[in-house]
């Protein structure tokens, strides 16, 4: 029997033995450490086990306040394609071995992140402006990915089953669809498909990057990984992951580390017939380019994306609404709106409209925006200038189209870092910020006069990844939950209404342009996505 699979849960832990102040000495202590020892240098990219550099390098700063994070490496084209050679000489290896070593390895994995916790979340919160929760959450779901992938490969016996077809005592001369015949030993097998290339995000650069690359290894593929290394920057932490997998027995060239621009390596990892299939979390534009360039080129490739969501949560009038208030507020709030799976559009009952805003209102000005590495922050920089900008002008269109009900200002923190106020807007449904994804703390909100009116405005957009909804009425949830356009969808979750799956407790998945394949991470289902199916009849 395999381990039983237990979620990471490390800052619950902590709370709830009275040990925070021990969190947070451990995590202050992390960040220190990682100052004084980590930033600041050249850091190097990794093709088949070897440092390898690049004429140009990309230089990173820290949102929070320009810090130097490191000089990368600017990979091109042929540094890419290095990596896919690197990639597709080590797979029969690494397919060949028992699934049992993959396991084992993706397990050490695990291990050594949580070995290693506060310093690779000290580094998430200092890339990317997260807080100490955020990101230390983080990396618990990164382990929890690994362990329960590796759960799932064993519980599978590594996917493969086995079948008899029974013989026959008779025998005709020439063979025919259900002819009689001999007995046949008959093993369906999952095999893997080669070479993945896994891009990753700059908003969950640990967790989602360790996901899709865990679940592409342990099913026998090798990687060329590439974490954001364009406008919203996340190098270090993709190093990170290299790292923990080299100490963990990953050999060479079946995981391989390389920055650089979309339009160069992730390009190339697109156009290259070497490459079996992408593995890529961002925007819907970016998913849906990668997949129509690989058919004008004639080739063909697994895809396995989320590209984004536009979230609802739907208060109804029978809604407790400090519940709401408490859950819209979470997921339109943390890590500043710049989750894919954000709470973006808020429908109110038009009874209770009043009564919810006046309170999300009062909530929204509780939150303390500033440096994320301190204590009690909620709100840390926006990951970058095009944020703020992006920002600025649906605040200015906002105010255009409808109403600013708090929020839409800078919060001087006397750091460099594009600091914002959480904002609430009151739009039209026609309105494009209705309907867009624009990553940044803006909530929009609307009412209704019926359930079903508030039904159809949720579904009105083409992304489907969650949403959420706050009622007492049991008919309303029934029809929420049959009707709703989405792959992830909570009831009356005060926690958050959109956000927070937890690994092997919630698939996380997209319906309609938020997803391709209808199977999401966390789930049973995610690894046989890096499969393809062989029927094997033997007879003796």
């Amino acid at each position: 029997m395999p381990p039983a699979f237990q979620n990471e849960s490390t800052y619950r832990n902590y709370l709830e033995q009275d040990k925070e102040g021990e969190f947070d000495s451990l995590f202050d202590g992390a960040v220190a450490k990682v100052k004084r020892e980590v930033l600041g240098k050249k850091f190097p990219m990794y093709i088949g086990g070897k440092e390898v550099y690049a004429n140009e390098e990309i230089v990173e700063t820290s949102p929070i306040d320009g810090t130097l994070i490191g000089r990368f490496q600017k990979g091109t084209r042929e540094h890419a394609n290095q990596a896919v050679a690197a990639a597709l000489a080590a797979f029969d290896d690494w397919r060949s071995r028992d699934y049992k070593d993959r396991v084992k390895i993706c397990r050490d994995a695990a291990q050594a992140f949580r070995k290693q916790k506060f310093v690779v979340a000290a580094i998430l919160s200092i890339e990317n402006g997260k807080t100490r929760y955020e990101s230390v959450g983080e990396v618990d779901e990164a382990i929890d990915f690994l362990n329960y992938y590796a759960m799932e490969m064993e519980k599978n016996k590594g996917f493969a089953r086995k079948a008899v077809l029974s013989g026959s005592s008779k025998e005709v001369k020439a063979g025919f669809q259900g002819a009689p015949g001999r007995e046949e030993k008959i093993t369906i097998a999952l095999r893997p498909y080669g070479v993945f290339g896994v891009i990753a995000p700059f908003n969950f650069p640990i967790s989602i990057s360790a996901g899709m690359s865990s679940g592409a290894l342990i099913t026998g593929n090798t990687v060329v990984f590439k974490p954001s290394s364009t406008d919203n920057m996340t190098m270090l932490t993709g190093l990170k992951i290299y790292e923990i997998f080299k100490e963990a027995g990953v050999p060479d060239g079946v995981f391989n580390y390389i920055t650089g621009p979309g339009s160069e390596v992730g390009d190339a990892l697109v156009a290259s017939k070497d490459v079996s299939g992408i593995v890529f979390t961002g925007s819907r534009a970016t998913g849906l380019g990668m997949i129509k360039e690989t058919y004008d080129l004639g080739l063909q490739k697994v895809f396995v994306v989320e590209m984004g969501g536009k979230n609802p949560t739907i208060v109804s009038k029978t809604a407790n609404i400090d519940d709401a208030v408490a859950g819209v507020t979470s997921a339109a709030f943390g890590y500043d709106g710049q989750k894919c799976s954000a709470c973006s559009r808020v429908y109110v009952h038009e009874s209770v409209r009043d009564d919810f805003v006046g309170k999300l209102v009062e909530r929204v000005k509780e939150f303390r925006v500033g440096n994320p590495l301190e204590k009690g922050v909620y709100m840390g920089p926006l990951i970058s200038g095009k944020a703020l900008e992006r920002y600025k002008m649906s605040v200015e269109e906002a105010e255009r189209e409808g109403r600013i009900l708090c929020g839409g200002g800078m919060v001087e923190t006397g750091l460099k870092g594009a600091y914002v106020e959480p904002t609430v807007v009151e739009l039209k449904q026609e309105s494009r910020l209705m309907h867009e994804e624009i990553f940044v703390p803006i909530l929009a909100l609307n009412t209704f006069k019926t359930f079903d009116e508030a039904l159809r405005k949720a579904n009105d957009v083409e992304y489907g990844l969650t949403a959420g909804v706050y009622s007492g009425s049991r008919k309303e949830i029934k029809e929420f939950l049959a009707n709703i356009q989405a792959g992830v969808v909570y009831v009356n979750r005060r926690t958050s209404s959109t956000t927070g799956a937890i690994v092997g407790a919630h698939t996380f998945v997209g319906w309609k342009h938020s997803g391709l394949t209808g199977k999401g991470t966390g789930s049973r289902f995610y690894l046989q996505q890096f499969l393809r199916e062989q029927s094997q009849a033997v007879v003796k």
